[in-house]
């Protein structure tokens, strides 16, 4: 799917499909910015050459696992982009991979499947934002791609906060695996927000051609973009060292009360095994044994027995392990 919006000093802004590049190179005053959804790489790369764009821009753009980038060539600007097709308060999510050509007076983004950020920008006020410049639309897409995420992070911060309380109340092995689940979720997130604020800081750093920091709305415009990227990566380290922080408090709980019921077994133990001695020498059956002829041997060995069984357990108290 071709979409394309042209925007013409002192005229309407228009919305078609690809009729409306011829008139775009009519108009040198104009700005275009073509969506490109879902086609195939060879009608893509037709495409793309037919603007002249170097052919290494073109390779990136369809390299399926490139991380994000910006790169800049002589008459056009490269940027791989994650955007979002689907996330939620659970951590999953769905990343688009997106490629923003960026020239003087063209944008062309390319994508395979849904990127709602482009979806809402296409039909809200892009219109404005292209007629400013193309270098506003792709930081307008950035900026709301990254408002998604965010609104997703936030929610998990709410699924946290009731983990935690059920972990505290009644910790078990289902709400172990969840956690982890998160954290290896926020691992891979972390590790998206990290490219993504390595390219806004090289824009905010170095001044790219078609992303001039000279002006200063275009300025302003990457650093809501890079204040975005960098929230979404602060957000995500705090849940990453709180996931940490639970599954550590939750195994030394654990442990805690392991050891609370081996030291109740290792009392019992230490009471018993010498009663357990004493019954073992005179449960043998040796002919001499001078104390079974005794008269009163039973209520002395069982009074000893009880004597020390009494004197361990008031020692043990005293000591207060139990």
């Amino acid at each position: 799917m071709i979409r394309t919006l042209l925007v013409v000093p002192g005229e309407a802004e228009l919305r078609g499909g690809e009729e409306l590049i011829a008139r775009w190179r009519e108009r040198p005053d104009s700005h275009l910015w073509i969506d490109l959804q879902g086609e195939s790489l060879a009608d893509e790369r037709a495409f793309l050459e037919g603007f002249g764009f170097h052919p290494l821009a073109i390779d990136d753009v369809h390299r399926e696992r490139h991380p994000p980038k910006i790169e800049e060539f002589e008459d056009h600007t490269l940027i791989l982009y994650r955007g979002i097709s689907s996330f939620d308060a659970e951590l999953r999510y769905e990343p688009q991979r997106i490629a923003f050509l960026l020239g003087e007076r063209l944008l062309i983004s390319l994508h395979p499947g849904l990127a709602l950020s482009i979806d809402r920008l296409m039909s809200q006020d892009a219109g404005a934002l292209l007629a400013r410049s193309p270098a506003f639309v792709a930081l307008r897409v950035m900026y709301a791609s990254a408002g998604y995420y965010l609104d997703g992070l936030l929610a998990f911060e709410t699924e946290l906060s009731d983990l935690e309380d059920a972990l505290v109340e009644n910790g078990n092995d289902e709400l172990m695996r969840r956690l982890i689940g998160y954290r290896s979720r926020l691992v891979k997130m972390r590790r998206l927000y990290n490219y993504h604020l390595g390219i806004t800081q090289e824009i905010t750093a170095y001044d790219y051609a078609h992303l001039p920091r000279g002006n200063e709305e275009t300025l302003h415009a990457i650093n809501d973009v890079h204040e975005r990227f960098e929230r979404l990566h602060s957000l995500t380290q705090m849940y990453y060292d709180i996931c940490g922080d639970l599954i550590d408090g939750h195994l030394s709980l654990s442990s805690h009360r392991l050891n609370e019921t081996m030291r109740v077994l290792t009392v019992i133990t230490a009471i018993f095994v010498p009663l357990t001695f004493i019954a073992g020498i005179y449960g043998m059956n040796f002919s001499h044994m001078p104390e079974l002829d005794y008269r009163y041997g039973y209520f002395i060995v069982m009074g000893a027995m009880l004597t020390i069984g009494v004197g361990l357990l008031w020692w043990f108290r005293r000591v207060k392990w139990l």
